[in-house]
């Protein structure tokens, strides 16, 4: 009874210890890392949150652009991270897909779905397809149908194979039924530019990523991968209006190591809920071309696990690249 009263003081001890410095959390400054360059839609909605999260933890919170393999060097690096809230990531929907890409592939995942634990998704934006402003396309039917008279006379750029520009692109050329070169980019910001100088025909983007190209006559939208209008683009069509049973949403999620103790979880889940509702960040990643469309971890985690499927699957029928 002695030795059993002894390791239960020591438990309770220990309980009340980890209590008082998650009590604490944060004490010093959060990486948040981003697995895709500058410029793109994930550190579009990065700096803005990181910078209002940092006012409410009363912490610095600093972004740490870790690119490299369509996101998924990033994404590794915050697996693997310690689980102590002070390494978090904001990734895209990629997320999903990378770990089954890189089953085709036939190489070792970087990371694995389970190592994370989701705290909210911010955005949810359905992907643009996009154009240059002097291009010979005006409309989608102009695109498409000079796509299949000319067979991969045209390239596109995207983030990375497998990632959320070129999957959303795999699915309108098979469900349109033309062909295009893909040329994969090391995030989202090199792959706009890309097609601003010329080197590339069209992209499918966040409008985060094009909407000020957009908004100063550089760039043309032609479609979206939504199901309802887009306040940030009226009179874009989607591609189901236009014939093409097509979705693919690119949202942007805040997730921990998978370690993370729930009392972490629960403080940095009441900050984003708290910080997604202030007016001042919503319109500031509304001017981005990304309204905030906030979902908690329960039922984030339920559509994250629902869309991993989705992707998955689409992963699966673009095959293998070379």
């Amino acid at each position: 009874m002695r030795r059993s009263l002894q390791q239960c003081l020591v438990l309770l001890a220990c309980s009340l210890a980890a209590g008082a410095v998650h009590a604490q959390y944060p004490d010093k400054t959060i990486t948040l890392v981003v697995p895709f360059p500058p410029g793109g839609v994930a550190d579009t909605v990065a700096r803005p949150v990181a910078e209002t999260m940092a006012r409410e933890l009363k912490q610095p919170v600093v972004i740490d652009n870790k690119s490299g393999a369509g996101g998924a060097v990033g994404i590794g690096h915050a697996a693997r991270a310690a689980g102590d809230g002070y390494t978090l990531l904001l990734s895209l929907s990629s997320i999903s897909i990378l770990p089954e890409a890189d089953k085709i592939l036939e190489r070792k995942p970087l990371f694995q779905l389970d190592q994370f634990k989701p705290i909210g998704r911010i955005t949810a934006d359905p992907t643009v397809l996009v154009v240059r402003a002097d291009s010979p396309w005006r409309t989608l039917e102009d695109f498409v149908s000079d796509a299949r008279r000319k067979p991969a006379a045209y390239n596109y750029g995207s983030s990375g194979n497998y990632g959320t520009m070129h999957v959303p692109m795999e699915m309108l050329k098979s469900a349109a039924g033309f062909r295009m070169i893909h040329i994969p980019y090391a995030g989202a910001g090199p792959a706009v530019i890309a097609l601003l100088g010329g080197h590339v025909d069209a992209i499918s983007s966040g409008p985060a990523s094009v909407l000020q190209h957009i908004r100063a006559g550089r760039l043309r939208a032609l479609a979206h991968w939504g199901d309802a209008p887009l306040a940030t683009l009226p009179g874009v069509p989607s591609l189901k209006e236009r014939g093409y049973n097509v979705q693919f949403a690119q949202w942007s999620a805040l997730f921990a190591p998978a370690s993370t103790p729930d009392a972490v979880i629960e403080k940095l889940r009441t900050t984003l809920r708290k910080l997604t509702s202030d007016p001042a960040l919503q319109q500031t990643i509304l001017n981005a071309g990304s309204p905030i469309e906030y979902m908690d971890a329960p039922q984030f985690a339920a559509y994250w696990k629902a869309d991993a499927q989705v992707m998955t699957e689409a992963v699966k029928r673009i095959g293998k690249l070379e």
